[in-house]
């Protein structure tokens, strides 16, 4: 299958996790796009939406979802989102689409965080995609030079020169690179106690309960 068939199968693989009576939440990126086509396909809606992103939020009500905030929603039963990379425990990165707070706090506030994939995102240890950090505008040279501190190339994520991407949230990207993860739980804390870091794209103290892997459902060790 092609990259793009993988992610297919894992959406319509990640549609029976779909309540129709409960609110779902709806993660952000290529993979979720094609979960998100699927639901239309099908006419198996959620009763409404908790959605990490803009972007999802536009799709979504073009179906005629009610996307509603977290605060109304409160807990929620399954929360449906992608991944950057995946290991074997489950544990992720994520924020390659620059949504990964709104993600993150989602995936905290879900029963059941079921994350689709395609072969290329499994991984042994974490780390050969750029992790992203979502920080605040003036904090990020100074956090930049935290990550060199640890052996990470950082790289200030911009849609051209000069004109920074700017997250849901206003706040700034920065992607780590050259990082061999083997604690992603100590790393995870480590980074997100540092002034002006707003979220870390790691998800392993919260990792997946659930990781379906171009449509099959995998199995933890």
């Amino acid at each position: 299958m092609t990259p793009e068939q993988q992610k297919r199968a894992s959406a319509e693989a990640a549609i029976e996790f779909i309540d129709t009576r409960e609110v779902l939440g709806v993660g952000t990126g290529s993979t979720v796009n094609a979960l998100i086509a699927v639901m239309a396909e099908r006419r198996h809606l959620p009763r409404a939406a908790v959605s990490s992103s803009v972007a999802s939020t536009e799709r979504l009500r073009a179906l005629g979802i009610e996307v509603i905030d977290l605060n109304q929603a409160g807990t929620i039963d399954t929360y449906i989102d992608g991944a950057d990379e995946c290991d074997a425990h489950f544990r992720l990165i994520k924020g390659g689409g620059a949504a990964l707070t709104r993600e993150k706090i989602i995936a905290e506030a879900a029963k059941n965080f079921v994350c689709m994939i395609d072969d290329t995102k499994l991984v042994d240890i974490l780390g050969r995609f750029p992790l992203p950090l979502e920080v605040i505008p003036m904090a990020r040279s100074l956090i930049a030079r935290q990550l060199v501190g640890l052996g990470a190339t950082p790289t200030w994520r911009q849609i051209s020169e000069g004109k920074p991407l700017i997250t849901d949230n206003g706040q700034w990207i920065l992607d780590a690179a050259d990082l061999r993860i083997v604690d992603p739980v100590g790393l995870e804390a480590k980074l997100e106690v540092l002034p002006g870091v707003v979220c870390v794209g790691l998800f392993a103290r919260r990792a997946a309960d659930v990781v379906i892997c171009s449509g099959r459902q995998l199995l933890k060790p």
